[in-house]
């Protein structure tokens, strides 16, 4: 049968040569070029390798002037109204070719062809077509998963770059985004169209198609990933029986990032998608989207390339405790959890998430974690790096923060005094030295009474620490005199008693 089929590619090929002629009467000289460049193209050098050339470039670059019985080079405007959809097909099919960019000087022309096609595919979406019937859906989608999913080479870059600490390595571009960057569109603008039926389209961009379109946020082109975004927001938007195989297909993104690969490029893209997503949620949360917060938001603070999505993520976090405040405590504990110990740059992102996250935390959250927050934040107030102290100290130039601390100011004041008494006494940086003045000011206006009663048990604590200090001084120093009485010389036996197994005893007795 395909020997059949390929002896009549031929007679197709010269049915499209006349149809180009009958197409350079009617379209001008830039079709004529463009359709001789095609027919060079496909009836090249004769020879052994003539056949292949034809196979391929009959079942890639022309399938549709055997499957749809239009000429794919015709406009739009030169054909009927009824023949509209067959040339939509047409062209579409054109496109499906795949071709190879890593040679910019190989197949220039079908290159360009396919460029023109696409823009002209574009062009007719965009002008507001009638409906789209199921054969141009499928067509679409066909064509979009032909050139769109493919697998990417192993990514070998490093991602764990902090955001502040090494340096940003150059972004990777693809070097077929003058095509890819006009399928992408034609996605777009074939999604956003009021002719795309969602019940008829949903059956063609299905969890496979999503499933494949999600893998490409992987992409290491960024205008690739900007544009993933603008389309998985679109069909979220638009196929709402999509959404909790969307959310649990994104889910399963992070999860994989978080606790196996600590790779992936386009977590802050999906996070700004999700930002928006979170926004519309409906009150009051379902627990489903509870536990998205809690398992999956929440550990994406643990990688240590946090900082190159940290904005998106902080944006996700603060839109959950819009819709419910109630959730406030449970994000300040989580944040506690990942806190980083051995990463100063980090631990300034966190020091900054945390004052998002307590401008929108009422007082009853505040009560149940402040404890155990004011206690890191002291850690913080005593770091030996100056950027991670200065951080913390700037939380008390935020009025809100402030207002929630002179309300508990009983519990927090004994929790931060030592901390702020420590650094005015031996801190090394003078800037966070005057904070620390200006903070120990601030608490003093604030309740002097127990500021005066936080100073004297400073103190009392201090003495009490001396003189431990002092008593294991004295001790240390009465054994080594001790010690020194008895020297130990050559002659001295020591007297060791070995633990002998019992195969040894039996030997020995």
């Amino acid at each position: 049968m395909w020997k059949q089929f390929l002896s009549k590619l031929p007679r197709k090929s010269s049915k499209s040569d006349s149809s180009l002629d009958s197409a350079h009467n009617h379209s001008g000289s830039n079709a004529s070029s463009s359709g001789n460049s095609i027919q060079r193209a496909s009836s090249g050098n004769a020879g052994p390798g003539r056949s292949t050339t034809v196979k391929r470039m009959s079942s890639a670059v022309f399938p549709s002037s055997v499957v749809a019985g239009i000429e794919p080079l015709l406009s739009f405007k030169d054909v009927p109204n009824n023949e509209k959809q067959n040339l939509f097909i047409s062209k579409l099919n054109l496109c499906s070719a795949v071709l190879d960019f890593s040679d910019p000087n190989k197949n220039s022309a079908e290159k360009d062809m396919k460029r023109l096609t696409l823009l002209d595919l574009v062009d007719f979406v965009n002008s507001g077509t009638p409906r789209f019937t199921e054969p141009m859906i499928s067509a679409s989608c066909r064509m979009f998963a032909i050139n769109l999913f493919r697998v990417f080479p192993p990514n070998y870059r490093t991602n764990s770059s902090s955001g502040g600490e090494t340096e940003e390595e150059e972004p990777t571009f693809d070097p077929a985004w003058s095509h890819l960057q006009l399928v992408y569109e034609l996605l777009l603008k074939f999604i956003a169209s009021s002719s795309l039926d969602a019940k008829m389209g949903k059956k063609y961009i299905d969890h496979s198609f999503i499933l494949r379109l999600l893998g490409l946020f992987d992409s290491e082109d960024p205008r690739e990933r900007d544009c993933l975004k603008t389309i998985l927001h679109r069909i979220y938007g638009k196929f709402m029986v999509h959404r909790p195989f969307i959310r649990k297909v994104v889910s399963n993104i992070f999860y994989r990032f978080v606790f196996e690969t600590d790779r992936h490029n386009g977590i802050a893209e999906l996070l700004e998608v999700f930002g928006s997503v979170v926004s519309g949620f409906a009150l009051p949360l379902k627990e489903e989207h509870k536990i998205f917060l809690w398992k999956v938001l929440i550990p994406l603070h643990k990688p240590k390339s946090v900082g190159v999505y940290l904005q998106q993520l902080t944006y996700c976090v603060t839109q959950f405790l819009e819709k419910e405040p109630k959730l406030a405590s449970s994000v300040i504990r989580g944040l506690l959890k990942y806190w980083p110990v051995t990463n100063s740059q980090k631990e300034v992102m966190f020091l900054s998430e945390l004052e998002e996250v307590l401008e929108i935390t009422n007082m009853v959250e505040f009560q149940k974690c402040m404890v155990p927050l004011f206690r890191r934040i002291g850690y913080c107030v005593n770091s030996s790096h100056f950027q991670v102290a200065e951080r913390a100290l700037f939380l008390w130039n935020n009025d809100h923060v402030i207002s929630l601390v002179a309300q508990n100011r009983q519990a927090i004041m004994p929790l931060i005094f030592p901390a702020l008494e420590k650094n005015s006494r031996s801190h090394w940086n003078q800037a966070v030295l005057n904070l620390t003045m200006n903070v120990r000011k601030m608490l003093s206006e604030m309740d002097e009474e127990l500021f005066l009663a936080c100073q004297r048990k400073f103190k009392e604590e201090e003495e009490r620490r001396v003189a431990v200090e002092e008593k294991r001084k004295m001790t240390w120093e009465r054994l080594e005199t001790a010690a020194a009485f008895r020297p130990v010389t050559g002659n001295t036996a020591v007297l060791v008693r070995p633990v002998m197994t019992p195969p040894m005893a039996a030997t020995l007795t």
